[in-house]
């Protein structure tokens, strides 16, 4: 009697740490890109009407990427991976307070430059100055600090978030993303 088993599926990606701690910012950043650029896709079909417009949402799609506009934000306002995983918490509490809220083309860069600038001041003890967030983020400092308001208040003032919540969102991300997988062995983190 065999007893045979198919072999197991090797996973397609790039393996990263199962503790978002140990995994390299540049590919926390890579999946939350990815998971933006799939966001904005779909909801860039959703109809726009006066009546879901906000403060986020831009007059014509900015002339830099997501991508581009991360990295960005990230390298020259010193962003920790935890603000970066801030993010995805942002996104679902305020798409759950707020279920008009979308992020698109035309909200996601303005929604970013408020999430991140919240972010650092909600978890890190050291942060930029709201003048270098809006220089940085290539916008005015009234726009900022206006954007930060409005960002806070749809929150309702919840910005802080716990470590295991963190790590539940980063696990997510992973599962969810083309690039890269989990290693469960708890190998060398990933190099991107």
């Amino acid at each position: 009697m065999s007893t045979s088993t198919a072999p197991a599926t090797a996973a397609v990606g790039t393996p990263v740490p199962p503790l978002f701690d140990n995994c390299p910012i540049e590919a926390i950043m890579t999946m939350i890109i990815e998971l933006m650029d799939r966001l904005t896709t779909h909801n860039d079909n959703i109809p726009l009407s006066h009546a879901n417009l906000t403060r986020f949402h831009s007059r014509a799609v900015p002339g830099i990427s997501v991508s581009d506009y991360v990295r960005r934000i990230v390298k020259y306002a010193s962003i920790e991976k935890a603000v970066v995983l801030l993010v995805l918490v942002y996104i679902d509490r305020i798409c759950d307070l707020h279920n008009t809220f979308t992020i698109s083309s035309l909200t996601s860069h303005r929604f970013l430059i408020s999430a991140l600038t919240a972010g650092s001041k909600a978890v890190s003890d050291i942060y930029c100055t709201n003048t270098h967030f809006a220089k940085v983020g290539g916008i005015t400092l009234q726009e900022l600090n206006l954007l930060e308001v409005e960002f806070c208040t749809m929150m309702h003032w919840r910005l802080a978030c716990n470590h295991s919540l963190l790590q539940q969102y980063y696990v997510n991300l992973v599962r969810t993303s083309p690039s890269f997988y989990l290693d469960e062995q708890g190998g060398v983190p990933a190099v991107v």
